[in-house]
Parts: structure tokens; C-alpha cells; sequence
């Protein structure tokens, strides 16, 4: 309810010197009638104390959060790896919600793939993008099923806790963002927990969740999509021939009647309140390769090329005899990348680190 008043106060100008030397002034402001005083001080006073404290602290308005869609885009392009559907579905999804300033329901995305293929790395682009401080905002809210609820026998604790953390974020800042990982480990009924926040209510207890936003990530329905994947390249098709179309189907049938999956019969799914199913497809050797490029060079080593090949092909790939995908995607190349540079000085000169 406050933060309109808020958003509107930041865009006032600030008080004059004058004015500042009457707040600054007791004796002064005594001298006034004092429901004129009164009148004339608290509108730019609280001008005055948000803008300076919004100017040093994170707040929710759009300096904060600027909502860089286009940003997201370029970066999903340019940082995310044979990731088509993805880099394709996820721009037009945030554009479209934040676009709509009649929003009925939250934004709710819901990224598949096995281990390794960029599921939590396109999380943090997109909050780096939506938010000046990235994964590290305030409003940015991260929950690893492993670590926040990893207690079977805490399942009514943890449905407490969430919906009480996901009311008073989403009361302090109606553009949340909340990630939740590891959904094939989440019991179904902590996932069901959510579901009041996902509805078409316009307000639940006084609080609005239509501006806020939901990723969940999960591994659950990655053979699903291996098969897909792997069904098209035995037909010598393209990967980038794989459509959103091809899988989303299929996808939420695999993860609704799956009882490994965290979505087993979850409401989420049969009342439709998840908006996307987005696949992420496997990896390739030459993405394995993209991706050990990239880490050396955050590491300032000039021999990428011939490093980043060595790790790309250590890696173990399936089918076993045509070794099409990696099994494990790009998340050991880090690991493989230290061991092959171990103890090595081919780091960039100086001069071409400037340039580079």
C-alpha cells in the first residue's frame, strides 16, 4: 500500500535550502502555526529521508530494479550455450508479464534439464538483469531443497515458513523474485504450499502477488528430454529443429505422473499455474568446449584453444560409442580446467590483458 506513495516522493525534487535549514531548525519551525508546519514538513521531509536513503541502500523502485529485458536477452544470446528454446522463450516471457500492468498471476517458469546444463545459470542472468544487485538484491529469494528443506519429518515447519517468507517479501516488494532448486527433492506437499501465491487472486490477507515472479528449477524430466534430443540427431536433424512445441507436453505429463519428481500430482501443475515448461536440452561436445573457453579466459590463459579441447575431451559423453552428449554438461569443466592448468604460466602478457 506504501510503496506507490514511496516510488512517487523518490521522484519529487529534493527541498530547497530553505527548507532544509527549517527542518534542520526546531525554533524556527515553532514559529509556524502548527498544522501549517506540520502540512509543510512531513511531505518533504519524507522526501528527503527516501531519497537519501534509497540513493546508498537498495529499495524497491526502479533504480533498483530496472527490469532490463532487452539486457536479458543480449546476454542469454551471447553467455548461454546451445540453449535455443531457452534464450528464444524466456526474453518474451519476462517482456510480456512486465509489459502487462494488469497482470491477473505471478510469473512462473519452470526450467528442466539433467545436471550441468545451465538451470541455475540462467537464474542468475535473468535476476542480474532484473535487478541492480543481481543474485544478491534483496528481493532476490534462492531456496535449495538440500539445504532449506532437506527434513522430511519438518514438511508442516517448512509449509509455515515458506508461505510466511514468500507474504512479507512479497509485502515489502511486490517484484519479488523467488527461485526454488532442486524441485525433483522437494516433498510435494511444501511445493503445493505455494499454490495460493500462484492463483488469479487479486489479494490474499491485503497483499497482491501479481507483480511477483517464480522460477523453479528441476532435473526431473532430463530423459525425457535426452530422448527427444537424441531422436533428433539420429535422424540427422538439427538441434535447433527441436521446438518448444516438441517437448512441453510431454514434459509436464513426465514430471505430473513421476513420483521422483517433486510435481507428482502436484496442484501446480493441475490447475495450470505454471506458465512455461522450458527444456533445457543436453550438451555437446563443442558446447563442453564453449564453456572451457570461457573459463580460462575469466582465468587470463592464452593457450585456450588447445586446454579447453583436452578438457572437452575428457569429459564422458552418451550414447557411449557415438558420445553425442555429456552427461554431466559443463558442470565439472571448472574441476578439468584446474587440473589442466595446474603449475602452467601461459597466462595473457599484461598489454593483451588490456586489450582483451
Amino acid at each position: 500500500v506504501l510503496f506507490p506513495r514511496l516510488a512517487a516522493a523518490l521522484r519529487m525534487p529534493m527541498p530547497g535550502p530553505a527548507l532544509l535549514l527549517l527542518l534542520l531548525s526546531p525554533g524556527l519551525a515553532a514559529a509556524f502555526e502548527p498544522l501549517t508546519t506540520a502540512g509543510l514538513l512531513i511531505g518533504p521531509a519524507i522526501t528527503a529521508y527516501y531519497y537519501l536513503n534509497c540513493r546508498f541502500q537498495e529499495c524497491c523502485t526502479e533504480d533498483w530494479i530496472p527490469l532490463d529485458v532487452k539486457g536479458l536477452e543480449a546476454d542469454l544470446r551471447r553467455e548461454l550455450f546451445g540453449q535455443h528454446i531457452a534464450t528464444n522463450v524466456i526474453p518474451k516471457a519476462f517482456d510480456g508479464f512486465l509489459s502487462n500492468t494488469f497482470s491477473r498471476k505471478p510469473l512462473t517458469l519452470s526450467l528442466h534439464g539433467w545436471t550441468g546444463t545451465g538451470k541455475n545459470f540462467v537464474s542468475k542472468i535473468i535476476a542480474k538483469n532484473l535487478y541492480k544487485n543481481g543474485m544478491d538484491s534483496k528481493y532476490v529469494h534462492q531456496f535449495v531443497t538440500s539445504y532449506h528443506f532437506s527434513n522430511a519429518e519438518h514438511t508442516s515447519k517448512y509449509k509455515q515458513q515458506l508461505q510466511e517468507w514468500i507474504r512479507g517479501n512479497v509485502s515489502l516488494c511486490h517484484r519479488s523474485l523467488f527461485i526454488f532448486d532442486e524441485m525433483d527433492k522437494m516433498a510435494p506437499e511444501v511445493i503445493d504450499s505455494i499454490k495460493p501465491f500462484l492463483e488469479y487472486y487479486s489479494q490474499l490477507d491485503g497483499v497482491s502477488y501479481r507483480k511477483a515472479m517464480f522460477i523453479f528449477l528441476s532435473n526431473a524430466g532430463g530423459e525425457k528430454i535426452n530422448e527427444v534430443a537424441l531422436n533428433f540427431w539420429n535422424r540427422g536433424m538439427k538441434r535447433e529443429d527441436i521446438q518448444r512445441k516438441d517437448l512441453e507436453n510431454s514434459l509436464s505429463l513426465e514430471v505430473y505422473n513421476n513420483k521422483n519428481s517433486g510435481f507428482w500430482h502436484t496442484s501446480l501443475i493441475d490447475k495450470n499455474l505454471l506458465d512455461y515448461f522450458i527444456p533445457i536440452l543436453p550438451l555437446e561436445y563443442k558446447h563442453v568446449v564453449m564453456c572451457a573457453k570461457v573459463e580460462l579466459r575469466a582465468r587470463q590463459f592464452n593457450d585456450v584453444d588447445e586446454v579447453a579441447t583436452k578438457v572437452a575431451e575428457e569429459m564422458v559423453y552418451f550414447p557411449k560409442e557415438e558420445r553425442v552428449f555429456s552427461t554431466k554438461g559443463c558442470k565439472t569443466v571448472a574441476a578439468k580446467v584446474d587440473y589442466w592448468t595446474s603449475g602452467s604460466e601461459t597466462k595473457m602478457p599484461f598489454i593483451f590483458k588490456q586489450i582483451a
